[in-house]
């Protein structure tokens, strides 16, 4: 038989997202190993007991996603975070946590943390938010989200990672299709979401985005939502 001059178009298939796992409670580790293992999504390449370990797992071998606890022995979740965010600002980071605690909240998402959720929320959910977050996305417990909102009602100046202050000036040195994006993702829009609104690209948006956070000094989606509320861009 006469082979084809035509040959099959090749199918792109992406490939899971590299997870790291830190949790210094074995049997709660382990339990999510396995959860995490049914979603073909994922891949679990790693795990560790502490932040110290995590920060190590991610410099030998460099994860897209760390799920970590937030209280741990050694070295915490807060301070691992600023850590792994700052040596390797394409892993996103994500704390699980059993309660709200302010300080470590606003401590790790100054500190880069792309999401912040409570270890009640149902397996379905955290899937969900978990693809968000490989997407670029932030995610945040119901009960995180209303907290952060709650903290930011009384319009506290913006401050850039680490707890210094933004710049006065740059609020007021946004054109009007920069703080368009801004609202836009603080309502908690995907790249192609605001695209629609905009009638721009999701790479366009992309772009833009990235062109944003440097001028504000942000790292991911959560703070620019989160200066987009200070700054009262947003109610």
């Amino acid at each position: 038989r006469a082979r084809s001059m035509i040959e099959p178009e090749k199918i792109a298939v992406e490939r899971p997202a590299r997870v790291l796992l830190v949790d210094d409670q074995v049997l709660y580790r382990e339990g999510l190993r396995e959860l995490v293992r049914r979603w073909p999504e994922f891949e679990v390449v790693g795990e560790a007991s502490n932040g110290k370990e995590a920060v190590e797992r991610c410099r030998q071998n460099p994860p897209d996603l760390v799920l970590m606890d937030v209280q741990m022995p050694v070295m915490d979740g807060v301070e691992a975070a600023g850590v792994i965010c700052a040596a390797h600002p394409e892993i996103a980071v994500v704390m699980l946590t059993v309660a709200i605690d302010d300080e470590y909240l606003f401590g790790a998402l100054c500190n880069g943390a792309q999401g912040y959720i409570l270890k009640d929320m149902p397996s379905r959910q955290l899937r969900n938010r978990l693809q968000g977050v490989i997407r670029g996305e932030g995610a945040l417990s119901g009960a995180v989200t209303a907290r952060v909102l709650q903290e930011l009602g009384a319009h506290r100046p913006p401050q850039a990672p680490g707890g210094g202050k933004a710049d006065e000036g740059s609020a007021a040195s946004l054109s009007d299709r920069e703080v368009d994006i801004l609202r836009l993702v603080a309502q908690g829009l995907s790249n192609e979401e605001i695209g629609a609104q905009l009638y721009l690209s999701a790479g366009t948006v992309k772009k833009q985005l990235s062109a944003l956070m440097q001028k504000l000094y942000l790292s991911n989606r959560v703070q620019v939502a989160v200066y987009a509320i200070r700054a009262g861009f947003v109610d």
